[in-house]
């Protein structure tokens, strides 16, 4: 499940960079025009003029404080959704003993129908316990955030004040690799924090996906002005506050998943990896060779009752 939460975030990271690449278009002398720059970038010109009016002109809190905005509005929905999938992790970690066997079951399959009639199983097992096979992870919170970043992006793209604007000495509207390592390692950190108090399985099958999405990031913001990696440093800070909020419930979390379970245990499979069908027709067969042993015994049974009637 933390994969598909890595590969969501990779994609949605992926289709940012695309989109960021090339929506506003340019005159010959360099104006820009089209929809996005009319409905994106030009308002988040204005908030951003705003913002920095209230920081004495400093655009680099400005884009500080729209982070922080963006991100305690989404916070609620955020940590709703982080709660959800640490439930699901946790009833994934009480069915580990039946998965395994059925894992086992899927390597030793060989035919193709065996392998999908343990797939099925595996399915099964997740249906009769209540387990998501999407974790409770929803792409909600990046859609919210997808024209946050577009707006600011090309709000310091094509906005004289803010593309010269600097912060602590770092031009807001270049490339800064002291940002783009900072929000990586932001984000890195979310990872690990989320890691904590997991089982060691789960943990080597999340490993690969945390680090994943943290290196996306890192190349985002390198080829982003360095205001936008500021943002992504700041949203990174807020992700790991939210992991300490859902570590620090994890506990009652899991008390919660102890209570269901002694309400409604865990619904195991038996793995199969032979067609159930073959002691079905071994039972035919026998009944078969019996009739064709005795083909008078059900004639003379019959003969029989007829005399008794009679």
């Amino acid at each position: 499940m933390k994969n598909k939460k890595g590969l969501t975030v990779t994609l949605a990271l992926s289709s940012l960079a695309l989109f960021l690449s090339g929506c506003v278009q340019t005159t010959k002398t360099g104006k820009p025009y089209g929809f996005v720059y009319d409905y994106l970038a030009r308002p988040g010109q204005a908030v951003m003029q705003w913002m920095a009016s209230l920081f004495g002109n400093n655009y680099g809190w400005a884009i500080i404080g729209l982070t922080v905005l963006v991100r305690l509005v989404l916070l609620p929905m955020m940590v709703n959704q982080q709660r959800k999938s640490t439930y699901q992790q946790e009833k994934m970690s009480a069915v580990q003993p039946e998965l395994k066997k059925i894992q086992a079951a899927q390597k030793a399959a060989k035919t193709p129908e065996e392998k999908t009639a343990v797939s099925n199983q595996m399915m099964q097992l997740y249906r009769d316990n209540g387990i998501s096979m999407t974790g409770g992870i929803g792409c909600l919170p990046l859609l919210i955030q997808f024209p946050i970043f577009s707006a600011l992006y090309y709000a310091i793209r094509f906005s004289p004040e803010l593309s010269s604007a600097t912060f602590v000495g770092i031009p807001l509207g270049k490339s800064s690799f002291l940002l783009a390592v900072l929000a990586f390692l932001s984000y890195l950190a979310q990872g690990y924090l989320s890691m904590i108090g997991l089982p060691p399985e789960q943990k080597k099958t999340m490993r690969t996906m945390l680090v994943l999405s943290p290196v996306m990031i890192l190349f985002v913001t390198m080829s982003a002005p360095a205001g936008l990696g500021l943002y992504f440093f700041v949203g990174g800070l807020f992700a790991c506050l939210q992991t300490l909020i859902i570590n620090f419930f994890r506990p009652r979390i899991r008390r919660e998943v102890e209570a269901e379970l002694k309400k409604h245990p865990i619904k195991t499979r038996t793995p199969a990896t032979a067609k159930p069908v073959q002691a079905t027709e071994q039972a035919v067969d026998n009944q078969l060779s019996n009739r064709n042993a005795h083909p008078n015994e059900g004639r003379n049974a019959g003969k029989q009752q007829r005399h008794h009637r009679d």
